[in-house]
């Protein structure tokens, strides 16, 4: 892995699970890539998500965060579409 790429794992919940047949991903990213990067390259490798863009929150290391928060290489990132009730 160079410098300038970090490695995160994706925990994958709801709409996104369904999508992506797993539970968990591990992806690269370019240095300092924002959080909501995660979600863009899931919708664009699965473009049945886009509904959920805007209503997707995020979580960093079992913290929420804002879409604009930085990735650290192996940060843990959980991507939480709106789940309904049953």
């Amino acid at each position: 892995m160079s410098p300038s790429t970090i490695t995160v794992t994706v925990k994958l919940f709801a709409a996104y699970q369904e999508a992506c047949k797993v539970p968990e991903l591990v992806l690269e990213f370019p240095a300092a890539s924002p959080v909501s990067a995660v979600r863009d390259r899931l919708i664009a490798e699965y473009p049945e998500l886009d509904r959920w863009r805007e209503l997707t929150r995020f979580g960093i290391n079992l913290s929420f965060v804002e879409p604009d928060t930085i990735l650290h290489d192996g940060d843990e990132v959980v991507l939480i579409p709106p789940v309904s009730g049953g």
